[in-house]
């Protein structure tokens, strides 16, 4: 990556074993602050570059497998510090490419590092070989590196949902292509960049551009694995291209993830009325853990709204993101901006009621981006669009349930299964919680503010498949081996 003198304008290339490599086009990346702003250039890769990318983690694995595991981590070590050392400049790149306030992309860098540093600390306990005398003999279980990694990462946290790929991928001897979202690609690609500084030419390799080069990386015969974060839409075409050559994959899709506010909810807890209302507003809702849809049962429901607004009302101020008064920035994009007010108009119709929060700080600013003003949608039908389809914006939908059988089924019915919340009294919410269909759900708090990365987190049903953070998040880019070493070489079933 080349930073131009005047620090404005970003022009990323693909990254090849070692070496930056120019393409024959680029793209523009605007500021969703302003869309006539360019931040950046990135470049359309073509197959054959993607295919020389792959070529290079596939001579790269060769020897990277044999290295040890110290090596390993010395190695990521140093690239944690590189990031820290650059953290300003990557936050503010961030926040110009892709409208989240400072302090939401300094919270990026902090949950990457955090999970970069975990991984470090876990790596070797996670992969150490295990081996079992017992009365047949001996066995050996070992965690063998997989191959080629081929990442895809998302937009809406490029940089976090990167580092949850590379970490642990390196750390288990693999190599990997990265492909950053368009909508979202310049400061993953430094990111990524920093951290191959550290490592041997080809083990990390960094490409862009559209379908031809997804379609190489999820059909190629020397990738291994596909590590993906995204839509379950997307997921879907992946799983058809990689069915072929039977790849290994971690997906981590789409959540409608649902807060249920119980009976024993205290209304009047001013900090938990927060919780929830950041819960549904950071990073302008684009989070896929972020709770998109609110259970509050009927006897506290009016209060809950009255205090939900309140607390929403104090929160939410949107405007620039390098404002420090500002908490919800703009959507990232025009595409995904219409989505939601498509979801927003079409509750209107249905007899929904439409209720804007936050106060916005810069009417101006507000009417040139991709601004959308946070909205709680009250009225609507359990089964409306607004309420099963993921939002990723801005909007929130509050429905009353009546008893705790007719709410845990509103949300097992879904199709999506990642995260979930219930609110309450402890012993009652971890009653209703053990009930749901979720990889993950939390007590009295949600979303990132509630994310361990000590554990595992993946969802079920739709929502994905495997597990990322946690040993387990590390294993999943490793092969179990089994070296079985019998006592006894002659089965007593088997004639002389």
């Amino acid at each position: 990556m080349t930073i131009q003198a005047d620090q404005e304008t970003i022009i990323v290339e693909a990254f090849i074993n070692g070496q930056n490599v120019k393409s024959l086009s680029q793209l523009a990346k605007e500021n969703p602050t302003n869309p006539t702003e360019i931040v950046g250039y990135f470049p359309v890769t073509t197959k054959e570059q993607a295919v020389e990318a792959i070529e290079a983690a596939a001579g790269a694995f060769k020897t990277w497998k044999q290295t040890s595991i110290d090596e390993r981590i010395i190695m990521m070590r140093k690239a944690i510090e590189k990031i820290r050392a650059a953290e300003n400049e990557i936050v503010h790149l961030l926040s110009r490419e892709h409208g989240k306030p400072l302090y939401d992309a300094h919270g990026e860098i902090y949950v990457s590092l955090m999970w970069m540093e975990f991984a470090c600390n876990e790596a070797k306990s996670a992969l150490q070989e295990e081996i079992k005398e017992h009365e047949n003999g001996k066995t050996i279980l070992s965690y063998d590196p997989i191959g080629v990694v081929a990442a895809i990462s998302p937009w809406n946290y490029p940089i976090a949902l990167s580092t949850i790929k590379i970490a642990p991928a390196l750390l288990a001897g693999n190599t990997i292509v990265l492909k950053p979202s368009p909508y979202a690609p310049l400061a993953a690609a430094k990111v990524a960049e920093i951290i191959a500084s550290e490592f041997p030419a080809g083990v990390i390799n960094v490409v862009h551009g559209d379908a031809d080069v997804g379609v190489e990386l999820t059909t190629n015969p020397h990738v291994t694995k596909i590590a993906f974060t995204g839509g379950t839409a997307t997921a879907k075409h992946i799983i058809k291209a990689a069915s072929e050559t039977i790849k290994d994959m971690t997906l981590e899709l789409g959540g409608n993830d649902a807060a249920i506010f119980l009976e024993s909810f205290d209304v009047h807890d001013e900090r938990a009325m927060r919780r929830i209302v950041i819960s549904n507003f950071l990073t302008a809702g684009q989070i896929c853990m972020i709770a998109k849809r609110v259970y509050v049962h009927r006897s506290i429901y009016d209060e809950f709204v009255e205090k939900y607004i309140e607390a929403a009302n104090r929160w939410i101020r949107i405007g620039d993101p390098f404002d420090s008064n500002t908490t919800v920035g703009p959507v990232n994009n025009l595409k995904q901006k219409n989505y939601v007010l498509g979801l927003v108009e079409d509750a209107q119709k249905r007899g929904a009621k439409v209720i804007p929060l936050g106060q916005i700080l810069d009417q101006k600013l507000f009417d040139q981006g991709y601004y959308l003003q946070p909205t709680l949608v009250l009225g609507c039908d359990v089964h409306d669009p607004i309420v099963v389809e993921e939002q990723f914006g801005p909007t929130v939908p509050i429905l009353p349930f009546d008893d705790e059988e007719q709410v845990i089924n509103l949300h097992n019915e879904s199709i999506y299964g990642l995260t979930s919340s219930v609110w309450g009294k402890e012993e009652d919410a971890i009653s209703v919680a053990r009930q749901l269909e979720a990889g993950t759900t939390m007590i009295n708090t949600a979303a990132v503010q509630g994310l361990d990365v000590r554990f595992p987190f993946g969802g079920f049903k739709q929502s994905g498949i495997g597990r990322e953070y946690g040993a387990e998040g590390i294993r999943t880019y490793t092969e179990k081996h089994v070296i079985n070493v019998p006592k006894t070489l002659d089965l007593p079933y088997i004639p002389e």
